[in-house]
């Protein structure tokens, strides 16, 4: 067993939830880095090991839609290391299509991935967390905050973790456990890439949505060139979550997301958002 302060990161195997575990180590958390398939952990280790921090860094297999799972790695994780001091929820999947042309099974797969995994997995950990007055931060995005056109289910999914935990902070915080959503903004990772996404097959198959979806796809690339992150600048804002005596609820990755997101924070009759999310697909 050690004394250093333990965090469980889901989905380590790129992008976001890789930096953010290697960034906890340098922070000098002892970093348990899960993923589905552990096979693709070379790449974790290989930027930890750049970073001298590998001995800080365990790989676990974790699904996050396996509550038996997900219960049995925590039992390990306490069992090796006494403690869990903090939960990272990232694992997540990316799902791009409008309603009409996708199938309940779609949408259900996006909800249990992006909402119920997070719901499970904080479950989990919940006691361990209040036995070490520890924390719970959830990766979600702006889409949790501002709906857009083409994210239907996984927009949908985000809101639903966005709305949970602001129901579960004030009731963890009784409780000792402080609990904190970041939101990222465009962010040049595998996360997009790994929903395998074939655009003109896509356009080609929208039917009456395809004008929608090409203009769609031409705003989103107009924004990733001009404003996206890199997945260590918008993993920063975890670390420092981590360290931080009472972090804040919500957290922007940038600033070009404090603004995104500031649209429908003061927004109170919708305008300002449709206005905003209408420009992306006409």
């Amino acid at each position: 067993m050690t004394s250093a302060k333990t965090v469980l990161i889901t989905g380590t195997s790129s992008g976001i939830g890789l930096a953010a575990a290697v960034g906890a180590a340098r922070a000098g958390w002892t970093t348990i880095a899960t993923m589905r398939d552990t096979g693709k952990a070379e790449a974790l280790l290989e930027v930890a090991a750049e970073a001298g921090v590998a001995d800080r860094i365990q790989v676990k297999r974790l699904d996050v839609t396996d509550a038996a799972g997900i219960a049995a790695c925590l039992d390990e994780v306490i069992a090796e290391h006494g403690r869990l001091d903090a939960l990272v929820n990232n694992a997540g999947a990316a799902k791009t299509g409008t309603i009409e042309l996708m199938s309940l099974d779609d949408v259900r797969a996006a909800m249990e991935v992006n909402f119920f995994g997070v719901v499970a997995a904080t479950r989990a950990a919940l006691p361990h967390l209040r036995a070490s007055r520890g924390r719970v931060i959830t990766v979600t995005s702006i889409g949790g905050a501002v709906g857009q056109p083409f994210n239907d289910a996984y927009c949908a999914a985000k809101f639903a973790v966005e709305g949970f935990m602001e129901s579960l902070a004030p009731v963890a915080a009784t409780v000792g456990v402080d609990v904190t959503v970041v939101e990222p903004g465009p962010v040049v990772s595998e996360f997009v890439a790994n929903q395998n996404l074939d655009r003109p097959a896509a356009v080609a198959a929208a039917g009456p949505y395809a004008p929608a979806l090409e203009a769609y796809f031409e705003a989103v690339r107009d924004v990733f060139l001009a404003d996206a992150q890199t997945s260590a600048e918008a993993a920063a804002p975890i670390v420092e979550a981590l360290a931080a005596d009472r972090p804040a609820f919500r957290l922007q990755t940038s600033a070009w997301a404090r603004d995104f997101v500031a649209t429908t924070l003061a927004d109170l009759d919708g305008s300002a958002v449709q206005a905003l999310t209408s420009a992306w697909v006409r």
